[in-house]
């Protein structure tokens, strides 16, 4: 019997120094998991005969068991190298076997997917063209193709306008358009720009044109400014004259007045107003503001001076309705009221303007010099003392060239007491003209936009409109010689360029969003200045965030997620079956894995550029080598010792 103790015992210290040389030749193995042996000892016993004084039958191996402890992160020179600080393992596609691992030494293959060093694909959480992951888990791949440029379609400018400037003024005149008479206007007239050398330049305006018109055929003159502006109130809008079912037509798109909103609560006499200018804002009439105004009446405003049609169709019960002026509005929808605008014009210096009806029968459409005798400048963007302030920044059309545009900032005149401090915003791109032309075809005008600042110096309207967003909507994309270079090209208003920018975007069109925009009492300052697009680049790098999150770099700047790395988890860690490679297989003892996105649940996150070493504490083992020899020799003394005691019975005569 203590022949078989002590063989026993010679196999469990043979095991235990198998299991700790194992540990100690991987000491050096990147993720890989020391294991210790664990015993039992072994008693021989029958049914219901144990005995009273068992003997021991000697000792078994009970269990080689891994230990999963945290190993130490060094880091490393490859950006691609992953530790997984916590709990979970790498999930690896081996040819369609599914293995795990610990080891993150990680590389790209010829195809571009990211592998360790025997080849086995990183599995993780795709993601889409924009960089959008996803829950769909596959093979982590780099794509080493050029990133395709995108198209600037919004500018969000954060400046400051310095309050204290002052408003650039010198001598000139400042003229208007007489309301009543350009609404009058059944004939054709003809305004005469003379300028200090007595040259003069003639400018035709057609019987019935708008103020829009009329102000872009003027701002094609030398040191001539104009712009147009129509305001239309709805006088008596808040004194019961509306009711529900009525329908007010502007610019051919009906809009009726509703008695409850969308989920059904009945809405008062102001509500229903307000409900009906909020319809009219949110339509496809995006050139118009619609706003409530002191009195509660409704205004509809057309910052850029279009002519603006209504008619009022009562069906609802509602009464008659008439403008401010006192004119009743038209009930047929064919023949309706027009509201013409007027026209603020500004004159350089020593420069005059006349009017001459070409027909008897019409008043003269301007009502004469400002009393005041000064004018500010005519803005000039090649004259920095016509404007306060300027920035500049680049965009990218849609092949990814670069284009520089210039905004140019002017304080104008208040208009009154506590009626705002407004400015004028002039925009051009590399040095051209981008505002929508007069007629279809026809040449880029000044892109120009009034901005209204209140008395906390925040901005209230651009061109009275709260959303304090304007559109760019004639930009050519030219070429260093001045010629189109193939670039998507403009919509305009007119053929329905419009906020927020459709996406896809179909044209150059793109809007500046100016709601952060202030005039404080401090120096002039682009606090910020973000555009969306970008040109074309070449992939310069890879990084990996601690979310496992897989970004590459490219040459311009830009970087776009790839994908995300998975991990696994198990509920019996201990349960997993090695396969070698420093990888493990799940097993029935294991469970199912838990596959989920690092540094979530339980667990750990992922260190880049670096990797976990063994988890092996060498000095610990290099003791357990001792104690597994001396446990050994002890065993085989146990041999010896049998052996001579049964020599000396053999000896006996």
């Amino acid at each position: 019997m203590a022949f078989n103790i002590g063989l026993s015992g010679l196999r469990a210290s043979q095991v235990d120094l198998d299991v700790t040389g194992n540990n100690i030749s991987n000491a050096s193995t990147v993720g890989f998991k020391g294991s210790e042996a664990q015993f039992g000892d072994l008693y021989a016993s029958g049914f219901l005969s144990s005995g009273s004084n068992p003997i021991g039958d000697g000792v078994r191996v009970q269990d080689v068991q891994q230990q999963f402890g945290q190993g130490n992160i060094r880091f490393t020179d490859n950006g691609l190298d992953m530790a997984i600080n916590g709990d979970g393992f790498f999930v690896l596609n081996n040819d369609g076997e599914v293995r795990y691992s610990r080891a993150g030494q990680f590389g790209i293959d010829k195809d571009g997917f990211v592998t360790n060093n025997q080849n086995m694909r990183v599995q993780g959480f795709q993601a889409d063209d924009d960089g959008n992951l996803s829950g769909v888990r596959g093979d982590l791949q780099v794509d080493s193709d050029n990133l395709a440029p995108q198209r600037t379609t919004n500018v969000d400018s954060d400046l400051n306008l310095d309050s204290r400037e002052s408003v650039l003024a010198e001598s000139g005149s400042r003229y208007e358009t007489d309301q009543p008479a350009l609404n009058a206007q059944t004939n054709a007239q003809e305004l005469t720009v003379t300028y200090p050398d007595s040259t003069t330049r003639t400018v035709d305006i057609a019987a019935g044109a708008s103020a829009r018109s009329i102000a872009n055929s003027l701002s094609q003159e030398e040191d001539v400014s104009a712009t147009g502006r129509t305001e239309s109130v709805l006088d008596g809008t808040n004194d019961g004259n509306i009711l529900p079912g009525d329908i007010l037509t502007l610019q051919n798109v009906d809009f009726t007045v509703q008695a409850t909103d969308d989920n059904g609560n009945a809405l008062t006499q102001q509500e229903q107003l307000q409900q009906l200018a909020d319809d009219i804002n949110g339509s496809s009439l995006s050139s118009l503001n619609a706003t409530i105004n002191g009195a509660g009446d409704l205004r509809i405003i057309s910052s850029r001076g279009d002519t603006l049609g209504f008619s009022y169709d009562n069906s609802g019960g509602g009464g008659s309705l008439e403008f401010d002026s006192g004119t009743a509005v038209s009930g047929d929808p064919n023949n309706p009221s027009e509201q013409v605008g007027g026209v603020n014009i500004t004159l350089g210096r020593d420069i005059t303007l006349a009017a001459t009806p070409d027909t008897a029968g019409d008043d003269t459409i301007l009502t004469g010099e400002s009393p005041d005798g000064f004018v500010t400048n005519t803005f000039d963007p090649t004259d920095q003392r016509t404007y306060n302030h300027a920035t500049s920044s680049t965009i990218y059309d849609s092949l990814g060239n670069p284009h520089t545009m210039t905004q140019y900032f002017v304080k104008e005149p208040a208009t009154g007491v506590n009626q705002g401090s407004p400015w004028s915003l002039y925009v051009q791109i590399d040095g051209r003209n981008v505002g929508d032309p007069v007629t279809p075809g026809g040449q880029p005008t000044m892109a120009q936009y009034d901005l209204l600042f209140n008395e906390n110096g925040t901005l209230e309207s651009v061109d009275g409109d709260p959303e304090n967003e304007i559109l760019v909507s004639n930009w050519v994309p030219v070429d260093e010689n001045g010629q189109p270079n193939g670039a998507d090209g403009p919509r305009t208003v007119a053929d329905g360029g419009q906020i927020p920018i459709p996406e896809p975007p179909v044209s150059s069109n793109f809007s500046i969003d100016l709601r952060d925009t202030t005039q404080y009492g401090s120096e002039f300052a682009v606090n910020d200045q973000q555009q969306n697009g970008f040109t074309t680049g070449r992939l310069s790098g890879l990084d990996v965030s601690n979310e496992g999150v897989l970004f590459a770099r490219y040459s311009n700047g830009q970087s776009l997620t790839l994908g995300q790395v998975a991990l696994a988890g198990f509920n019996n860690t201990e349960g997993l079956s090695p396969v070698g490679e420093t990888t493990w297989v799940e097993t029935f003892e294991s469970g199912q894995p838990i596959v989920g996105a690092p540094d979530s649940g339980t667990l750990g996150s992922i260190k880049s550029s670096s990797v976990e070493e063994s988890n092996v504490d060498l000095s610990g083992e290099l003791v357990n080598l001792i104690i597994a020899q001396r446990n050994y020799q002890a065993n085989a003394k146990t041999i010896e010792t049998a052996d001579s005691v049964t020599q000396t019975i053999i000896n006996l005569r």
